[in-house]
């Protein structure tokens, strides 16, 4: 299991897209990804777990990958939050 802690710069439920920019970011990933905030646990491949977890602008998240490529998952996720989840690139 790899983890790193991110600041949300955008955030994933204020509008419709970013939650699903970023599901579809960790999807591909054949492990587990999930978003740590305060004391909750999201599932982030799960785009109603992200939209109702109220990640708002400013939160520190910890983004954990437990299984194949999760180095490469773990950058990718980072990536994408860090970036304000704007357009995706190739993938994988």
């Amino acid at each position: 299991m790899v983890s790193a802690k991110s600041k949300v710069i955008k955030p994933l439920v204020r509008h419709m897209r970013p939650a699903p920019l970023f599901v579809a970011a960790v999807t591909p990933f054949r492990l587990s990804v999930t978003v740590g905030l305060e004391k909750k646990e999201i599932n982030a491949k799960s785009i109603m777990s992200i939209m109702t977890a109220c990640i708002k602008q400013g939160s520190e998240i910890e983004i954990r990958c437990d299984g194949e490529d999760e180095e490469e998952a773990l950058t990718v996720a980072v990536t994408q939050v860090e970036s304000g989840l704007g357009e995706l690139g190739k993938l994988k």
